[in-house]
């Protein structure tokens, strides 16, 4: 059977947006020559080119940790190899609505850690800013280069069964994922070089660089080389695959809280030579573990005084301290206002519908219509802590409800969204089928906003799953934005 005919046979018509076919089932332009490329391998030559990406990925040590699996943690990262492509018009639109929202969000988190004008004029309710746990007092006043806090934005796009591109959150600390997005990249153009050729899909290889240029933007030092590292919690880290990863690409040193120290009013490196002043650290440590003279002070992964060099002026982070205010649950509700606000302009992507249970009139909504909703703690990340209705049963969504009438401040819900689907290889039974995806692409804020022409796909394996997230058996594809 061939692929493309039995990608038909798969799909319904109507029930859900896919990228590849329209409700005629017909294949779309741009996934014309892609679909016939892997029509044309037949089906041993496409299993040889499986086995080889599975091998590439294992030789690289391309993994992810999941805990708590009696089986292990540490797990391969799954990947599909068919590609998500992106017409060059429609990156184009998602280029501009990406750098008007993380714009907006600079300018918002400049605010509430100043003059507060937002709260003043009362936007945005003063309780979901001051009383987010999220929310750090310790840096108030602080001035930082080019007046940007979150300077590596990973935001969460879907498109609904209109085809609609809609923000689903937005990820302002720590966002994860960019590591796997080039190691798919390198993986595809050896096993489908053709492929690539074939489509002229623009390059993302420079991100790297890119990172590095924006991180050395920040240095306090007006020198020619700043000493950039990579903070890392540690090898047990979900993400320590990604942190070597980008140390590496970036050509500056990987780092644990025990190698830094801080001495006569700055960061230090401890070096084989000496030590080593540091300029700018881009840290993958959440706020409470970065310094446990300002936060916890039980924790070893950070450096004890950072915080106070930081208010100097002597060392950069990014992302800056108190980012995760901008990408609460919460918040996410009001960044339209938001946008407004600053840039006195309409969002260019809209939000996912989003009900708080901290308003009298979304916890009734949310109570009554359990079922049809997808619950989410405000705070949560990683596919945790959410209830989606359709999949749980009524002692399951009573047992959650519970915890929402508690505490409603902690919970947000949205409507259980018809995500897009993709062609999918499944080995199991040898055929493709339509799964769910998502799109996240990373946004770099320094001088100027820098978006890669490609994102992390993420894509729920499981079958008729609507969670991409890796630690519930999602996995993810190339994605491959058109020169043209």
């Amino acid at each position: 059977m061939a692929i493309h005919e039995a990608l038909f046979d798969n799909y319904p018509s109507q029930a859900f947006f896919d990228e590849s076919f329209d409700n005629h089932k017909a294949i779309r332009p741009h996934y014309q020559r892609i679909l016939e490329m892997f029509e044309s391998y037949g089906e041993t030559e496409f299993q040889r080119r499986r086995a080889l990406i599975d091998l590439m990925f294992r030789n690289q040590g391309i993994t992810f940790t999941v805990y708590g699996d009696e089986r292990g943690t540490e797990k391969i990262f799954p990947f599909d190899p068919v590609p998500r492509i992106i017409t060059n018009s429609e990156w184009s639109h998602l280029e501009q609505g990406l750098k008007q929202r993380v714009k907006a969000l600079n300018l918002f988190l400049k605010d509430i850690y100043s003059e507060q004008q937002i709260l003043k004029d009362e936007i945005i309710p003063a309780s979901l800013v001051l009383g987010n746990p999220n929310f750090r007092r310790q840096v108030h006043g602080i001035h930082l280069p080019h007046n940007v806090y979150t300077h590596i934005v990973g935001c969460d796009l879907i498109r609904d069964d209109n085809g609609t591109y809609t923000v689903l959150e937005d990820n302002c600390r720590t966002p994860s994922g960019v590591s796997y997005m080039l190691a798919n990249r390198g993986v595809m153009a050896r096993c489908f070089p053709k492929l690539m050729a074939l489509q002229q899909v623009r390059p993302i290889r420079h991100y790297p660089i890119e990172l590095l240029e924006m991180l050395r933007s920040l240095s306090p030092r007006d020198i020619p080389n700043p000493t950039v590292v990579v903070l890392t919690p540690g090898q047990f880290n979900s993400a320590y695959f990604e942190h070597i990863y980008l140390a590496q690409q970036m050509g500056v040193e990987l780092v644990e809280g025990r190698d830094l120290f801080v001495d006569e009013g700055r960061v230090w490196m401890r070096t084989t030579r000496g030590r080593q002043q540091v300029d700018v650290i881009y840290r993958r440590i959440d706020d409470d573990f970065l310094d446990p003279v300002a936060f916890r002070s039980d924790s070893s992964l950070g450096v004890p005084g950072l915080v106070e060099v930081y208010r100097e002026g002597r060392v950069a982070l990014a992302n800056a301290i108190g980012t995760g205010v901008a990408d609460d649950k919460a918040i996410y509700a009001y960044v339209p206002k938001i946008i407004k606000y600053y840039l006195n302009q309409e969002a260019i992507l809209p939000n996912v519908e989003t009900f708080l249970a901290s308003e009298k009139d979304g916890l009734e909504y949310i109570l009554s219509h359990s079922e049809d909703l997808v619950i989410k703690e405000v705070g949560g990340a990683g596919g945790y802590g959410m209830l989606v209705g359709t999949e749980a049963n009524n002692e399951q969504r009573e047992n959650y409800l519970r915890g929402v009438r508690k505490n409603p401040n902690n919970y947000i819900a949205q409507p259980i969204i018809k995500l897009s689907r993709h062609p999918t290889y499944y080995p199991d039974t040898k055929t493709f089928e339509p799964c769910h995806i998502d799109l996240r692409p990373y946004i770099l804020v320094g001088e100027n906003i820098t978006i890669v022409p490609g994102s992390l796909t993420r894509v729920a394996l499981k079958r008729g799953s609507l969670v991409v997230n890796s630690s519930q058996g999602g996995g993810s594809k190339d994605t491959w934005v058109l020169e043209e």
